[in-house]
């Protein structure tokens, strides 16, 4: 049986290092500030978890959505802010009270927006779940409500058209034709429309319209 070959996701990894640097950079800018030992390595973890907290919440509420942009913002701006002042554009060794102030202020905003995130409760969940009123029982002798017209069933909308596959660039088709044959030689299998789209880095569509013309 011929081993499967192990697929390395370019976006994941890509975060990953992104998320390194940013980590970095969060630990020198409180370093900087004062704040040495574990609580400079606590400083990155603190604004990291805000801003998965946060995004969480965007992804699994509806209800709170301001107020989870908003502290997915704030998150944001302090990695961000991070990663441009480490650039060269503040002296570290000599690092301004307004930075010192604002990492001095962090834990106390961090615990405030991840409060709020947590126990905020989702409005339009409650609504939604709320139960319905009981009707008013109707009173002796009076005459009954009239019957609701019947309503028609709603008609099916017509079928769209199917959307034109992608245009494809000749020099694509033949870099995907290699790496098809590559594969085809180390396994001994015909590459599948998953497998292609890994290893190009493209939308499943794309990967679709170059696997209709390898076949």
């Amino acid at each position: 049986m011929p081993r499967r070959p192990i697929r390395i996701d370019a976006v994941l990894v890509q975060a990953l290092i992104a998320a390194a640097l940013s980590f970095a950079h969060l630990h020198d800018i409180a370093a900087a500030a004062g704040q040495d030992g574990w609580k400079a390595w606590a400083y990155p973890i603190s604004v990291d978890l805000l801003l998965v907290a946060a995004w969480r919440r965007l992804r699994t509420r509806v209800g709170s959505r301001p107020l989870a942009w908003c502290w997915f913002g704030i998150a944001l701006t302090a990695s961000l802010g991070a990663n441009v002042a480490t650039a060269g554009f503040l002296d570290l060794a000599h690092a301004p009270a307004l930075l010192r102030l604002l990492v001095a202020g962090w834990p106390a905003l961090a615990f405030l927006g991840g409060t709020l995130l947590a126990h905020t409760p989702d409005t339009n969940h409650e609504f939604a779940t709320a139960p319905a009123p009981a009707p008013e029982p109707a009173a002796a002798g009076a005459d009954p409500a009239p019957e609701p017209a019947p309503i028609d069933p709603p008609q099916e909308a017509p079928a769209l058209p199917p959307a034109p596959a992608p245009a494809v660039p000749a020099a694509l088709v033949e870099h995907a034709r290699k790496v098809a044959d590559a594969h085809h030689a180390a396994t001994g299998q015909r590459i599948d429309t998953d497998t292609l789209r890994a290893r190009l880095g493209i939308p499943a569509p794309l990967a679709d319209a170059i696997a209709a013309q390898l076949a």
